[in-house]
């Protein structure tokens, strides 16, 4: 199983802050560093304010070297496809091909009204969301000196040049997730490399997973060649008193973590992940809150990790 950092810098953290979590997972030797792509804190004042999150991983991709970079996952309802098409193009090349791409629907809406953001019904939500991955992997697979055109409900490009190219051929890999139970699993069927069920206990995983394999059955596409991964709070600690310690610093019980996410001793992390394994998880998402305790990702790193090869 391969674990990769995912952060929340909405919550109150600079870039700064970013960066460090960044360097210390790939020192440690975690797979990915992901983000949120939100403008608006969940809960608390949000200071020092959001940093976007294709700037944030632009500047992180000139300043890490083997660690992958995204976002998990980047809303539709915040930027034109076309003109997205291009950022993530630019920080693939940026980063020599090291992004991956994640793209979902939107659903936050305090943070479309504060900005001043169409914040459509979920079903035009979604009919927008198809149609940007129609658009950017268009853009992406469009041949060298060849042009791209769309004609759809909601966006038209007449012959983009598609470009610029990422480094990555066809473009990154792109990254499908939530817990909708038909539209997701049909998109993600069709366009993902990934799908994530994020925050969801074993049993509706499982479901999630075998309605993908539906999707896929009816797309006709082989279902193995799609990644499956989950998102998960940690909280781990040496012992139970450290455990408690990093529960209290992100306003969570241990108990209710213990139940919904990644927590407790080294060995009652490895248990829960091994659980999501044996559903076909690959790939864990693990939600660090408090992105100044740096020794968090060391313990997992150097007590957990080895062994979930």
């Amino acid at each position: 199983m391969e674990l990769r950092v995912f952060v929340e810098p909405q919550q109150g953290a600079t870039y700064a802050d970013q960066l460090a979590v960044a360097r210390r997972a790939e020192e440690c030797g975690y797979a990915a560093f992901f983000r949120s792509d939100h403008w608006l804190a969940m809960g608390g004042s949000g200071l020092p304010g959001p940093t976007d999150s294709w700037l944030t991983l632009a500047a992180l991709a000139r300043e890490t070297t083997s660690i992958r970079l995204g976002t998990l996952v980047t809303s539709a309802t915040f930027r034109h496809p076309g003109v997205l098409a291009i950022s993530v193009a630019q920080v693939d090349q940026m980063s020599g091909g090291r992004v991956d791409f994640g793209l979902g629907a939107g659903w936050f809406e305090g943070e479309h009204t504060a900005y001043g953001l169409p914040f459509p019904g979920l079903g035009e939500r979604f009919e927008r969301l198809e149609e940007q991955l129609e658009i950017i992997t268009g853009l992406w697979g469009t041949g060298d000196g060849e042009s791209y055109s769309f004609a759809g409900r909601h966006y038209r490009l007449t012959d983009a040049p598609a470009l610029p190219k990422p480094a990555t051929p066809n473009g990154p890999p792109i990254v499908i997730g939530g817990k909708g139970r038909t539209r997701t699993p049909r998109l993600a069927a069709r366009f993902a490399d990934e799908f994530n069920v994020p925050f969801a206990a074993l049993d509706e995983v499982a479901a999630l997973y075998a309605r993908l394999d539906a999707a896929c059955d009816v797309s006709g596409r082989d279902p193995s060649e799609i990644v499956r991964s989950t998102a998960l709070v940690l909280c781990c600690g040496a012992n139970q008193v450290e455990v408690a310690r990093r529960a209290g610093a992100i306003g969570r019980e241990v108990g209710e973590l213990k139940e919904h996410g990644v927590a407790g001793t080294p060995d009652e992390c490895i248990e829960t992940l091994r659980e999501y394994a044996a559903l076909g998880a690959t790939r864990v998402y693990l939600q660090v809150l408090d992105l100044a305790d740096l020794d968090h990702l060391d313990l997992v790193a150097e007590r957990v990790a080895p062994h979930l090869s």
